[in-house]
């Protein structure tokens, strides 16, 4: 069986349950990824765990190695990726606490690492991103959540943006006006950088605060700490069925 790929964002440094077998570093000619990739067997199942911030959550977004991350999970053999990410809601739907598997994505980051097709190249070279996670691995997450009694929305845009800081309220209308349902800091380039590899990606993405200018107040790291706890292990119980799949 092929081994699941699972990159683990904010409140998933590491994967409970997980029957580790090694760690491996890997260097790869775009540097060293985030952290050693883990092997092991979650529930039975073969996967490749990467914390994308670093085993001690040092690494901000605009400063993760992507690329790299992303070419250590080809080079170990895994041809499907799971993106767990950390999001702020901004529609309805995605209220904190509730997790959801995102359909599009639209990236308003800047000065990243974005593509592997830029040197040395036979021909310019471009990737059809009409649909920017993989169909498959998708329907995977929503079969396994069913199966496990998890509520999980369907579908969503994505907005990445550069972070580190959080929006200001007037940032999210203007996300809001061109149809995002969540903003994360990490989604690009990493699910295009997947398509690059050939790679079938997916997000797991869990609320963990309204965005900026839902509620009155500011967001505070504890409310952001509160679901990113709860929230973390019904995301758990996702991931442990999709690895059977």
């Amino acid at each position: 069986m092929q081994a699941l790929g699972i990159i683990g964002g904010s409140g998933l440094t590491r994967l409970k349950a997980l029957e580790v077998e090694r760690q491996e570093a890997i260097t790869t000619p775009y540097g060293d990824p985030s952290a050693p990739l883990t092997f092991g067997h979650f529930d039975g199942s073969p996967v490749v765990f990467l914390p994308r911030h670093g085993g001690a959550h040092t690494v901000p977004p605009h400063r993760v190695n992507y690329r790299a991350n992303l070419w250590a999970m080809k080079d170990a053999g895994v041809g499907r990726v799971i993106g767990m990410a950390a999001v702020g809601g901004i529609t309805a739907a995605l209220a904190p606490g509730r997790l959801c598997v995102p359909d599009q994505i639209i990236d308003y980051t800047w000065g990243r690492d974005h593509t592997l097709f830029e040197e040395d190249l036979d021909s310019v070279t471009h990737i059809d991103f009409t649909d920017p996670y993989c169909e498959l691995l998708r329907h995977d997450l929503l079969n396994a959540a069913g199966h496990v009694g998890v509520l999980v929305h369907d579908g969503g845009t994505y907005a990445a943006t550069q972070g580190p800081r959080l929006e200001s309220k007037a940032e999210i209308l203007r996300l809001e006006r061109d149809g995002c349902d969540m903003v994360g800091m990490t989604g690009m380039p990493e699910a295009a950088l997947a398509r690059e590899l050939g790679i079938c990606y997916a997000c797991l993405a869990l609320s963990v605060n309204w965005a900026a200018g839902k509620t009155d107040g500011p967001i505070t790291m504890d409310e952001i700490e509160h679901y990113l706890d709860t929230g973390m292990a019904e995301a758990r119980k996702v991931l442990a069925a999709v690895a059977h799949q």
